[in-house]
């Protein structure tokens, strides 16, 4: 196997000459604030009394290329991360279009493709980020295929699609949505020489990896999911497998609505693991699900996909999850997205917790966070030593005109393409002491 670092000596002179357009503007002198934490009355989530506030620092990067950034720490040291729907550079100095969208814009069907990529550096606003390459797949009967939960482990990297249905552009009488249904996770390509050849996933939009449908908005629990971030290598799995969680529904569904279940809206949270090998991660007899608490209130895990439970349930105020572990802390992070109607104004918060299976608190609720903000999650590489500092990666703002809304940037440098801010988790102390000397907290 060819080694990355190998490739990166080898091309030193191109790294160091082609990234100046690429680069992160790293904002110093933007104004430091607290995002203003405002959930709903019915919120199911206590307060937590450890992590009380989110400071966003103003520091941020401004990396323009495309979207859909969930970076895996492998044991080289650098991050590998899917990317579509728009370009990322390549090492020569050239650029890769990718498009996950199963139609042209005449809805003539193509082939979906998905973008695998490289985050070298140790400096959130300069990395070196480039396209190690793209894939196309099939992904009907559905309208889109989509990259989902990706993780290099042991120099294997396994990375999942998923599918949405039925255009990226779907009216409802008059209103306008993004991809409307949310489709299965069909399954995990696999690479063993960090994404520069691959081995097709055996599975199909039509027979995928756990045998969900969610034709005609019928609705899915693994349809989406994302690996939870155990840092370097996975090295704070606490059992050595590898964990997923991904957004969902139930039929019949008690408060039912148009969208309700899409690529950024649903109901519950759930949760799978799998010992992660080449064998393993296409076999669905290898697969363990939460399947809720017996009467000691541990966890319990069922092979049977029939027994799945929800992790966590809020009707229509869910949607895209991720989870990082944050070793210094001894917590686990859970960024969910609610993004009802699909192309508006997007509500994300963040849950803590000490077992990932629960209980989960409230760290804050960010009320138009972007103000179109999604897929959120923290990278673990770039945790502080003492745990309170992170950088929330995220997208924003795809649909700035949608639906009569105009659409802004909020927190400063939100955009469409890869967003890096630096923020911190304020415990009780620290937040009392910023409205002591602020008189409040800032706007």
């Amino acid at each position: 196997m060819v080694k990355l670092k190998s490739l990166i000596a080898v091309f030193g002179v191109v790294l160091a000459g082609s990234f100046s357009s690429f680069a992160a503007d790293e904002q110093v002198g933007a104004k430091a604030f607290v995002w203003e934490s405002k959930p709903p009355a019915d919120c199911p989530f206590e307060q937590s009394k450890e992590l009380v506030g989110l400071l966003f620092t103003g520091i941020h990067s401004n990396y323009k290329v495309a979207d859909t950034w969930y970076p895996s720490w492998a044991s080289d040291g650098n991050l590998y991360s899917p990317w579509t729907d728009g370009w990322a550079p390549r090492l020569d100095g050239g650029r890769e279009m990718s498009s996950s969208n199963g139609y042209t814009g005449k809805r003539e069907k193509r082939q979906a493709t998905t973008g695998h990529a490289v985050m070298i550096g140790d400096d959130p606003v300069n990395l070196q980020i480039y396209s190690l390459g793209m894939l196309g797949a099939d992904p009907y009967p559905y309208g889109g295929r989509y990259p989902c939960g990706s993780l290099v482990y042991n120099g294997v990297w396994y990375y999942g699609t998923y599918c949405l249905a039925p255009y990226g552009t779907t009216y409802y009488g008059s209103s306008r949505y993004n991809w409307p249904w949310l489709g299965p996770l069909v399954g995990f390509r696999v690479s063993t020489d960090l994404g520069k050849r691959w081995k097709k996933t055996p599975h199909s939009p039509s027979k995928p990896l756990f045998g969900e449908t969610g034709m005609w908005a019928y609705p899915v629990k693994i349809g989406s999911p994302h690996f939870v971030d155990f840092g370097k290598n996975m090295e704070h799995s606490p059992d050595g497998k590898a964990y997923l969680v991904g957004h969902g529904a139930e039929e019949p569904d008690a408060k039912p609505r148009f969208a309700n279940l899409s690529w950024i809206t649903g109901d519950q949270i759930y949760m799978t693991r799998v010992t992660p090998s080449i064998e393993n991660i296409n076999d669905r007899s290898k697969y363990e699900f939460y399947a809720g608490h017996d009467n000691k209130g541990d966890a319990v895990w069922s092979n049977d996909f029939n027994e799945i439970s929800p992790l966590l349930d809020w009707n229509n105020n869910m949607g895209c999850v991720t989870v990082t572990y944050d070793a210094p802390l001894k917590k686990y992070l859970m960024c969910i997205t609610d993004g009802w109607p699909t192309a508006g104004r997007m509500n994300s918060y963040i849950l803590e917790a000490d077992k990932i299976t629960g209980p989960w608190r409230l760290v804050t609720y960010m009320k138009d966070f972007g103000q179109q903000g999604y897929f959120l999650n923290f990278p673990s590489k770039f945790i502080s030593d003492d745990g309170k500092e992170l950088w929330l990666c995220y997208s924003a703002n795809f649909a700035r005109d949608w639906r009569d809304i105009k659409i802004h940037s909020n927190p400063p440098g939100s955009r469409y393409g890869l967003v890096l801010h630096k923020v911190k988790l304020l415990d009780s102390k620290a937040y009392n002491a910023l409205v002591k000397s602020e008189g409040t907290l800032p706007d």
